[in-house]
């Protein structure tokens, strides 16, 4: 018994929540920290932290235990916003309640969040998390949050897609970066334009190791649109660019000084600046 605590990567906490839509009482599952549970990997051009599988723990994924969800009506949000659902959402969560178990088993058969979690529901959490901030208003800054949603299922379902190959996860995954393009740089256009605040968001990850801030924002945004933004036609692809471009410059133009920024960002951003910058040099050639 004792070797099998020990081995544990998760516990549950011992502090009950109250889910706004359906009443029920709850305790989430937290990640074990320490122990050599988390040996961290590489820094992926997406912010992602990746981990190495321990020999005595083997692999832990941070992500699957970052979203809080009702076990009953798999309400979603992070631990925050929670308890914080207006209360004019209240019934229109609960109209929803049905459909969204059922498109959630859809998309992720197997799901079941009263038991451990794997990686099916950390996935599936993450997309609870990016449908149910359509029940919280501007004040909340719901797009950034459900930005970030996209893009750790994105990564969570990109582990499934290693397990589970030929199932269709690989274009899953890229459904929510596409996702995830549109409402980083949506995000940030509704900042811009006073519509809606991003002072909501307390840490912007995007991963659960770093806070990269407002400047990990705009690297993204570029980033993803760079990657999976809009490229019908050429004219269209050259405007994309040239508008992430414009975003990702900004970073090094924020701050007292590039010293006061993480050096990975930075190094990043460059990288992602001079490959705009050469795609669309070779696009003005033609």
């Amino acid at each position: 018994m004792s070797d099998e605590k020990d081995l544990k990567v998760s516990f549950v906490s011992k502090k009950e929540f109250t889910c706004p839509v359906c009443d029920s009482r709850f305790r989430k599952e937290e990640l074990l920290s320490g122990g050599g549970r988390l040996i961290a990997g590489n820094l992926t051009d997406e912010l992602h932290r990746l981990y190495e599988p321990s020999a005595k723990y083997g692999e832990v994924f941070p992500l699957v235990y970052q979203a809080m969800v009702c076990p009953e009506c798999w309400f979603a949000a992070m631990d925050a916003d929670f308890e914080q659902l207006p209360e004019k959402s209240r019934e229109r969560a609960m109209e929803d309640r049905e459909r969204r178990v059922a498109d959630t088993k859809l998309v992720f058969p197997g799901a079941d969040f009263s038991k451990p979690r794997g990686l099916i529901e950390g996935a599936a959490s993450q997309y609870l998390l990016l449908r149910c901030y359509d029940f919280f208003g501007k004040d909340a800054s719901p797009t950034i949050k459900q930005g970030l949603a996209s893009l750790r299922a994105a990564w969570l379902i990109d582990e499934l897609d290693k397990k589970n190959s030929g199932e269709n996860y690989d274009w899953l995954a890229l459904l929510f970066r596409r996702k995830a393009q549109f409402l980083y740089n949506e995000a940030i256009r509704l900042e811009q334009s006073g519509k809606e605040t991003l002072s909501a968001m307390k840490a912007f990850g995007p991963d659960t190791d770093k806070n990269y801030s407002y400047e990990g924002v705009l690297y993204l945004c570029a980033y993803l649109r760079y990657k999976f933004g809009p490229a019908a036609n050429s004219a269209q692809r050259i405007s994309s660019l040239e508008d992430a471009r414009r975003t990702i410059a900004k970073i090094f133009g924020m701050g007292k000084s590039s010293k006061d920024k993480p050096g990975p960002l930075l190094e990043h951003a460059r990288e992602i600046y001079d490959a705009i910058n050469k795609e669309l040099n070779e696009t003005d050639d033609l």
